[in-house]
């Protein structure tokens, strides 16, 4: 039988085991101090074996007020772990017959921490994946800080350039793209090249000198600068069917030239639907063009550019991905993505795409990256292949849902207005589970009980959602706007839709429909009727002789009577 532990069974990035049998040296313990707190903090265990085994700890260890002071007289800037001690037995469990061994827990930094004789340490996984404490190079500070939103590496002024560095070409595409734009700040069509780059923060004034900003040579600057002074700012598109390389394209050129251009060249393996609306038809793509430009801008935008790597557009069988160096900033999860306070590792950089036009001026640039998935009732994009060092989109292929688009484009033409991303989200929930409470709701949108109970009141109001069940156990569920009168699962339509005299009709249809055989859940999502409703129209037709009952419980299974 397994025992639960009180401290972890193994050491990860996040906990360390360190023996003390011997004295542990100050210095090791404070080299691994320096490590958690500038990657993500963690708990140090000392007293314990490699192996999880705990041993005890060395008398010079027994204070813990003194254990504290050491450590923040030991960093810089002073680190302030929180130390206590714990007796424990050899299976790692509370006993107060046990050893005792000192907890440390050290928080993570928003700052570069070094040791007092200047070491600045990192935590890391080996090949094996097994953690260590590594060194922090200087080029790596660069990552680390602008990670935490303490550098804004875009804004730096690039020694060894000039004005000249820049491209008359670029420099003329730049105005191209300002006169193009509506959403472009068109005021700095008004004002000098020079006037220009200074307003976008291109350049900037050094000694006297006006100076490139390493975000105005990225935009603008001739292309063998650009491999001289960033080379890490490359850029590959790839197009893939099976295993054949259909393109496989780089890039070293400006951001503004990348960016147009590869916007460009998805259009040919972007095909598009035909859509039915009213009297009208329209075309849809296979990958939003919106969603796509705000995805590949972003990419550039928020890219780390002190790492090595490129931002990657891969089209294959499967969908589209674009990837680019460097993880989430300081506080963004894969879960919070779209309710996270906007904030940028190269503000600068974002700043001037933003007035030029590319970006999303309100910094929601990955809100319309999920809007061009939810009107047409698509799977929503995927970032959970994205890492601490990089971070990855992925859009699937798939079929525009035509009755949901319907049911979006009649509410907005009835209010004049498109639906708020959060409602969005809570439709596409109800869409994919069916049936589901607000707790339920606001889990899958990562919101606040009282915004979801607001959202889905509105959409309740409107006529899109309907509530069933009593107060205590109420639940939600997708009006009729969005079922078609045949089909199976949510093609079906609603229970007020649908003459109870048809319901064993309707149950026999999709039995037959599922190969000869039904289950009480596929009633109640069918007919939406409650697990006793369900349960009493499958009685009656096994009553009848149209089925027969086999297994009990949650297997029972239903089969056409032949």
């Amino acid at each position: 039988m397994t025992v639960a532990r009180d401290i972890p069974e193994r050491e990860t990035l996040k906990y360390e085991f360190k023996s003390d049998r011997k004295r542990l040296p100050d210095g090791e313990l404070i080299d691994t101090v320096v490590a958690l707190t500038n990657t993500e903090g963690g708990t140090i265990y000392l007293g314990v074996e490699d192996d999880g085994t705990p041993t005890g700890i060395h008398q010079d260890h027994a204070g813990t007020t003194k254990l504290a002071a050491l450590v923040a007289n030991k960093t810089v800037p002073p680190v302030p772990a929180r130390v206590s001690t714990l007796l424990l037995n050899a299976n790692g469990v509370m006993d107060e017959d046990g050893v005792q061994i000192v907890e440390i827990e050290i928080p993570k930094s928003t700052a570069i921490v070094s040791s007092s004789d200047g070491k600045i340490m990192r935590r890391k996984l080996k090949a094996d994946g097994s953690p260590e404490s590594v060194p922090l190079y200087p080029y790596e500070i660069i990552t680390r800080l602008s990670a935490i939103g303490q550098l804004d590496y875009s804004a730096f002024p690039l020694p060894d350039t000039s004005i000249d560095d820049f491209g008359s070409e670029e420099i003329a595409r730049l105005r191209d793209i300002l006169s193009r734009s509506r959403n472009s700040d068109q005021a700095l069509l008004e004002l000098s090249d020079e006037e220009i780059l200074s307003a976008l923060r291109m350049t900037t004034t050094v000694d006297g000198r006006i100076t490139p900003t390493v975000m105005g040579i990225l935009l603008a600057g001739k292309p063998e600068v650009i491999s001289r002074t960033i080379p890490t700012s490359s850029a590959t598109f790839q197009v893939l069917e099976g295993t054949e390389i259909r393109v496989n394209q780089d890039f070293d050129q400006p951001l503004l030239y990348t960016i147009e251009k590869m916007y460009e060249m998805l259009s040919p393996w972007n095909p598009e639907r035909e859509y039915e609306d009213g009297l009208f038809r329209q075309s849809i793509p296979e990958f939003d063009h919106r969603a796509y430009r705000e995805a590949l801008v972003n990419a550039f935008g928020h890219r780390d550019y002190a790492a090595l790597g490129r931002v990657r557009v891969l089209v294959d069988d499967e969908g589209l991905t674009i990837s680019n160096p460097g993880g989430f900033m300081e506080g963004v999860t894969v879960d919070n993505l779209l309710t996270v306070e906007p904030h940028g590792r190269n503000e600068c950089l974002m700043g001037a795409l933003k007035r030029i036009g590319l970006a999303e001026k309100t910094g929601r640039g990955v809100d319309r990256i999920f809007e061009g998935s939810l009107y047409c009732g698509r799977p929503l994009p995927d970032y959970s292949g994205s890492t601490s060092a990089s971070v990855s989109v992925f859009i699937a292929r798939s079929a525009p849902v035509r009755l949901f688009m319907q049911m979006l484009d009649e509410e907005r033409e009835r209010t004049g207005r498109p639906l708020s991303l959060k409602s969005l989200l809570v439709l596409d929930a109800l869409k994919q589970q069916r049936r589901l409470t607000i707790t339920e709701l606001s889990s899958q949108t990562h919101t606040t009980d009282a915004v979801t109970r607001s959202i889905v009141e509105a959409l309740v109001e409107a006529g899109i959602v309907e509530g069933i069940g009593n107060a205590s156990n109420r639940a939600y569920i997708l009006s009729s706007k969005v079922y078609a009168r045949s089909g199976k699962g949510s093609g079906f339509v609603r229970q007020s839709d649908i003459d109870k005299i048809r319901y064993p009709e309707l149950i026999m249809k999709l039995a037959r429909q599922q190969g000869g055989e039904i289950r009480r859940r596929d009633v109640e999502s069918l007919l939406h009727l409650t697990e006793k409703q369900a349960y009493r129209e499958l009685a009656k037709l096994v009553e009848k002789g149209a089925l027969e009952l086999v297994g009990q419980g949650a297997g029972a299974r239903y089969l056409v009577v032949k």
